[in-house]
């Protein structure tokens, strides 16, 4: 497994990929239902992976009924989601080491994300990661969210490099279907969700961790 030339840029989601925070979110939604008295089956939660939880309320209604009030359930989820993510933390395998390759190798990296700003901001400062990235991508930063290719074809922008010439990496469906679209080479490094035969033909190469791709990388350098 290589990768087909040597990447200008490399372009990080974010939740699930840089941090184990997409757990975190299914943790947090069952709790916000037991409190509430609802069961939430899998295909609910795995259908709200890779966009913003704000966004889901079209999918919570679809399973609920059209009456569910999502906006009051939504910042539940967030209020147990926080509680969790403090006493909780988590980098996921190889973030580190990925990063001191990128630094020696010199090569300009970004995060292109749903999340908020301000959430980015909170995490990168929990790992000691802030000012590891030239440029952060985040909400409010480019019109359509993921599965568009937006995020990503503004994280090149910002960059100043074309994205055919990104390596982008992701863990989630929509994802991978985003990084695609904005025609970057794409390496899937799955995290709750598996990649399907579609998933696959659309990735360079699907990468078991960060340590993976550390090793791609150094490869083509």
């Amino acid at each position: 497994m290589t990768l087909p030339h040597r990447p200008g840029a490399i372009v990080f989601d974010m939740d699930g990929l840089l941090f184990d925070t997409e757990a975190l979110w299914q943790e947090a939604l069952l709790s916000a239902a037991a409190e509430a008295g609802h069961a939430i089956p899998d295909a609910v939660f795995n259908g709200s992976i890779g966009i913003r939880r704000s966004q889901c309320g079209d999918l919570f209604r679809a399973h609920f009924g059209q009456e569910f009030g999502f906006d009051a359930f939504h910042a539940d989820w967030r209020r147990h989601f926080w509680r969790i993510a403090e006493r909780r933390p988590a980098l996921k395998p190889g973030v580190s080491e990925l990063l001191e390759a990128l630094d020696e190798i010199g090569l300009p990296r970004a995060i292109a994300t749903s999340s908020s700003g301000a959430t980015v901001e909170r995490h990168l400062a929990a790992h000691g990661l802030t000012g590891r990235f030239d440029q952060t991508v985040c909400r409010g930063d480019y019109e359509r969210g993921k599965p568009a290719p937006d995020p990503f074809l503004k994280a090149a922008e910002r960059l100043g490099v074309e994205p055919r010439s990104c390596l982008a990496l992701e863990h989630s469906h929509i994802g991978v279907r985003s990084a695609a679209a904005a025609g970057m080479m794409t390496v899937m490094v799955p995290d709750l969700l598996e990649p399907t035969p579609d998933l696959r033909a659309l990735c360079i190469a699907v990468a078991r961790d960060l340590h993976e791709v550390r090793d791609l990388v150094i490869a083509c350098a």
